[in-house]
């Protein structure tokens, strides 16, 4: 919680005033009470009042006028709330190893289907892009609300070798810094802090089936994101089962084909048609984590849905001071009624039973 203006909590010292002029009156009051003949009398006429009935209204009435002098502070907290300016950098992993069968009927066609799961289940205000990387990373699609443009540039994925996360993340970084000024491009050097609290409304998300191969290395691509208070989602997908490497002809591109029969084509490599992937799971955790995102695993293309499906309600949260002072007052002002209600309503129950 922070403080708008600190120096209005001189406001606070109205209560130990008003204590202080309680402790004078009250003496003042001793100093000046008669003499009686016979206490006792006295006593036993006027009913006694314990010692809570006493001090609750009093404690209520003070701690009310606590609270609504602290809010002439204007405290603000630090909370999560929707943004109404949210875009997604969607980075897709078109690497050789995404024509693995494990997934039926590949990884890409799982991977295709529950991204176009996303993009159609997203809010309409959403803005979305779309980066693909192999052995290098490009802007399919910059940030747009045009879904049908998304749903294209998704249908049209080839399959490349190289799987570079780190260049896909300063991709996505770059995409982001070309609409929203806030964001630095990935150039400059901002090693400093930048002073400013919360997250970008902006989020990248990358969805990889292995581990980085080339290029820059994704936890120093990830240092950049944080520096500029972008958050990194990253999605581990497909199993460790080893399957074939198979695609349809419209799914490869030249640097990965072999002609196969029946419209079919093998990725090929001296280590044969089936392999273990092993998808880097602690570096992928540890971009997630130095960037303030999450990282999620998907072993099949219901899981991949879901958890494309479910991130928008992470991703449309980030974090930004929203001032509480209407709740001070509100608090504060009932147990300031409270308090006086109380004495009120016990005063005239005394004074009936004296009656």
């Amino acid at each position: 919680m922070s403080l708008s203006w600190p120096l209005a909590l001189l406001a606070l010292l109205v209560v130990p005033l008003l204590l202080l002029a309680r402790w004078w009156f009250n003496r003042r009051r001793k100093r000046s009470a008669i003499v009686v003949s016979s206490v006792g009398l006295i006593r036993a006429a006027i009913p006694g009042r314990s010692a809570w009935r006493r001090r609750v209204p009093v404690a209520l009435f003070l701690v009310g006028l606590l609270l609504i002098g602290f809010s002439l502070t204007r405290p603000q907290a630090t909370v999560s709330v929707p943004a109404d300016n949210t875009s997604i950098i969607l980075a897709m992993d078109a690497s050789g190893s995404m024509c693995s069968t494990d997934v039926e009927p590949n990884r890409l066609t799982a991977a295709t289907e529950a991204a176009r799961a996303f993009i159609e289940q997203s809010d309409d205000g959403t803005r979305i892009g779309l980066v693909a990387f192999a052995g290098i990373a490009g802007l399919l699609v910059p940030p747009t609300t045009e879904k049908d443009q998304l749903l294209d540039a998704i249908e049209g994925l080839r399959t490349s070798r190289g799987t570079a996360i780190g260049q896909a993340i300063l991709t996505s970084i770059d995409t982001i810094a070309e609409y929203n000024s806030d964001v630095t491009e990935t150039g400059v050097d901002l090693s400093a802090p930048t002073g400013q609290d919360g997250y970008e409304p902006d989020t990248i998300v990358v969805l990889t089936d292995g581990s980085n191969t080339t290029g820059v290395d994704p936890i120093t691509a990830a240092e950049q994101a944080a520096a500029r208070r972008l958050r990194v989602f990253t999605i581990g997908f497909g199993t460790t089962e080893p399957a074939a490497m198979v695609c349809t002809a419209d799914q490869v591109s030249g640097d990965n084909w072999r002609g196969g029969g029946g419209g079919f084509g093998r990725w090929g490599d001296d280590s044969g048609l089936r392999r273990v992937m092993q998808i880097d799971e602690e570096t992928l955790t540890q971009v997630a984590d130095t960037t303030g995102g999450k990282y999620f695993r998907a072993e099949d293309a219901g899981q991949l849905t879901d958890v494309l499906t479910d991130l928008p309600s992470e991703i449309g949260l980030h974090e930004a001071e929203r001032e509480t002072t209407v709740w001070f007052v509100l608090f504060g002002t009932l147990l300031t009624f409270a308090g006086v209600g109380l004495s009120l309503w016990w005063n005239r129950g005394r004074q009936l039973m004296t009656r």
